[in-house]
């Protein structure tokens, strides 16, 4: 297959959707499939260097909608040299554009990455009301008329339904899944991370890593971190990830007022060797997150090794729970502080263990390879037959 995927930027500082287009164009390349890429970004972005595939970079876009003058009449004029189109993510220009302009001979699909979850609705009730005006407007009819609309576990498909009233869509279930982390060099990629993080180089640490963002419940991380401090005073609590709503020093504030500001530490966004240095190193990795419909970051944690303690907001926290692989709780104070207390109360070969269970589960359930091979069945299957998405 031809694959055209439209996203409105490809910039890594976005978080999990970018990083999901690019491991699963990478996984169905090693298929056979060709990817290309369509995009709101600038020409000169310097991240198109990096991300390996043809992106067609059209923009600028403007912010926050990303409207891109140019995207339209370049998927109309382009779309027909295609097999399938898929939109990633919502509220923005890209799906709109992808439904307005695809070639009447190619299918397009709506890949929504979480953003049908009614968390949102619940915590940001005015903006809701807005993406329902603009739902009917536009985005609702681009999923009704979209080949199929792509969730990637259950539990996600289930709690869109309902979310937004006026249109009905088809709907498929694909897979996410993600590439091994590199194998040689462990050593090399612990030190670079206790170069960049030299105040963990001797201590136990928690490890959050991903966007700073009230989705992902820092604070709830912070004050369960808070609660079990004083026991366990040879443990810190590590924060990577990019600061993209300025939240940071409020949180920062947060654990001044919890006395615990020497032993948090904030290290930006990290990647490569220190990314899987962080990983590798901590005790646990930790996401008590409001809203995540997969969690690549969860999953790459437990291909390292490592047990996972994150909420049941989170959509493959099933399969975590069922392998034994780490513990799940609730996404509010009380519970996390419980289930980091329980956590920590397991002797280190316990630990051991749970890292080497997380790793077998990542074994069978998220490789990137598996999750590929499902996803061109999948679009193959649609393409071939609408009849056969579900909803």
């Amino acid at each position: 297959m031809r694959i055209l995927q439209v996203i409105g930027s490809v910039n890594p500082q976005h978080g999990g959707v970018v990083e999901a287009v690019r491991l699963m164009s990478h996984a169905m390349k090693d298929l056979g499939h060709e990817t290309e890429i369509a995009t709101a970004d600038t020409p000169d972005a310097p991240w198109l260097d990096d991300f390996g595939f043809q992106v067609h970079a059209l923009g600028p876009g403007t912010q926050p909608y990303q409207y891109c003058r140019k995207l339209g009449p370049w998927l109309k004029a382009n779309t027909g040299h295609f097999d399938a189109v898929v939109a990633n993510g919502l509220w923005n220009y890209t799906s709109v554009a992808v439904a307005a302009n695809t070639a009447p001979t190619t299918p397009y699909f709506v890949f929504v990455h979480g953003m049908l979850d009614p968390w949102f609705k619940q915590a940001f009730p005015l903006k809701h009301l807005a993406k329902q005006i603009y739902w009917l407007v536009a985005e609702g009819r681009a999923l009704a008329n979209a080949r199929a609309v792509l969730f990637t576990a259950k539990d996600e498909q289930l709690r869109a339904r309902g979310t937004f009233w006026g249109y009905k869509f088809k709907e498929a279930l694909v897979r996410l899944g993600i590439a091994p982390p590199p194998a040689e060099e462990i050593g090399r990629q612990a030190a670079a991370f206790f170069d960049l993080v030299p105040g963990v180089r001797d201590r136990a640490y928690l490890l959050f890593l991903g966007r700073l963002h009230p989705k992902k419940g820092c604070d709830i991380a912070l004050e369960a971190f808070a609660a079990v401090a004083n026991k366990y005073p040879d443990l810190d609590l590590v924060f990577a990830g990019p600061d993209q709503v300025g939240w940071r020093s409020e949180l920062e504030e947060l654990a001044g007022s919890l006395g615990i500001t020497d032993r948090v530490h904030w290290t930006g966004m990290l990647s490569g060797d220190g990314k899987w240095g962080a990983f590798r190193q901590c005790e646990a990795f930790v996401l008590p997150s409001h809203q995540e419909n997969f969690g690549v970051v969860v999953a790459e944690a437990m291909a390292c090794q490592r047990p996972v303690l994150i909420s049941s907001k989170i959509n493959i926290w099933r399969e975590v729970v069922d392998s034994g692989s780490g513990l799940a709780s609730s996404d509010d104070i009380a519970s996390f502080t419980a289930q980091l207390g329980e956590f920590l109360k397991l002797m280190p070969e316990q630990r051991a263990a749970m890292g080497e269970t997380a790793y077998q589960c990542y074994l069978e359930k998220f490789q990137i390879e598996q999750a590929a091979r499902h996803y061109a069945v999948t679009l193959e299957q649609l393409i071939r037959s609408p009849e056969a998405a579900h909803g």
